[in-house]
């Protein structure tokens, strides 16, 4: 059976593909994590890229590859990725709509419908999951008729705590809690590690907010589970910590940036230690 791939594990970089900044500025594509590298779909070559641009949000449109949809079914890793991925999403609209940038925040709340909820939306259901992707066209709707950041961020708990619960029915492969979480975050901060790379040679907002959205992520769930982590992997709780604190200065908050100036080699080596790490 052929695997089903979409473009999730790079969610963000279809803004990019139409973009002149991108093609023109020679960026190689971000590494994949090394718990996706092996169900990765090849990356096609900038030149190619820049000849054929895919339009914004389309399948596999990210100059990344995809994630064979089916592994969700049975990896808690790749299910959970699946569900942050989601959830820097709706932190980034949120934090977005605070900084009024309205659009941006629609957006962010309407893409993971899409781009992850609706090829998860068998493996939810089969996990026996409440489907929630009307909560986030709700948000987007929401935004884009002016409620009020406060019930803005209303919906946006309701979401995460959506989010939460369908993690409580990810799959179990044998896998301890503590190496998924571990997996979870070390993916989240390489993707914002990448997104910032992608932002400061482009020059688009949107890859910033992706970015920043990852980064967030990884914090939070750093911060619920960093006891477990350096209990099982010491180094790798050290890498985290070091990397998201220089994260937290690459990515201030969500407002559109006058200027990118976070040393890109560092965060790279910081983000690499901790892949490295729970390797």
């Amino acid at each position: 059976m052929p695997h089903i791939y979409h473009s999730w594990t790079r969610l963000g970089l279809g803004a990019l593909m139409g973009s002149t900044a991108l093609a023109g500025c020679g960026q190689p594509a971000p590494s994949p994590s090394p718990e996706l590298a092996a169900v990765e779909a090849p990356a096609a070559a900038p030149e190619a890229l820049a000849a054929d641009p895919a339009p914004v949000g389309s399948v596999g449109g990210e100059g990344e590859g995809g994630v064979a949809i089916e592994l969700a079914a049975t990896d808690p890793v790749v299910f959970n990725i699946a569900l942050a991925v989601t959830e820097a999403h709706i932190i980034a609209a949120r934090d977005a709509y605070t900084a009024g940038e309205a659009d941006a925040a629609a957006e962010m709340f309407a893409h993971p419908v899409s781009e992850v909820l609706f090829d998860m939306e068998p493996i939810l259901e089969a996990r026996g999951v409440t489907l929630f992707d009307g909560l986030l066209t709700d948000a987007s709707a929401a935004v884009m008729a002016g409620e009020t950041p406060e019930q803005v961020s209303a919906r946006t708990d309701e979401i995460i705590a959506a989010l939460r619960a369908a993690s409580l029915k990810a799959p179990d492969n044998g896998t301890a809690q503590a190496e998924v979480k571990a997996h979870v975050i070390a993916d989240m901060i390489e993707r914002a590690a990448a997104m910032y790379r992608i932002a400061a040679a482009s020059g688009v907002y949107e890859p910033y907010l992706d970015g920043y959205g990852f980064y967030k992520v990884a914090e939070m769930q750093l911060a619920a589970s960093k006891e477990e982590i350096a209990a099982s992997h010491p180094e790798a709780g050290e890498a985290m910590t070091s990397a998201i604190a220089a994260l937290a200065l690459a990515y201030p908050d969500a407002a559109p940036q006058d200027a990118l100036t976070a040393d890109m080699s560092k965060l790279t080596v910081l983000a690499s230690d901790v892949t490295l790490s729970v390797n």
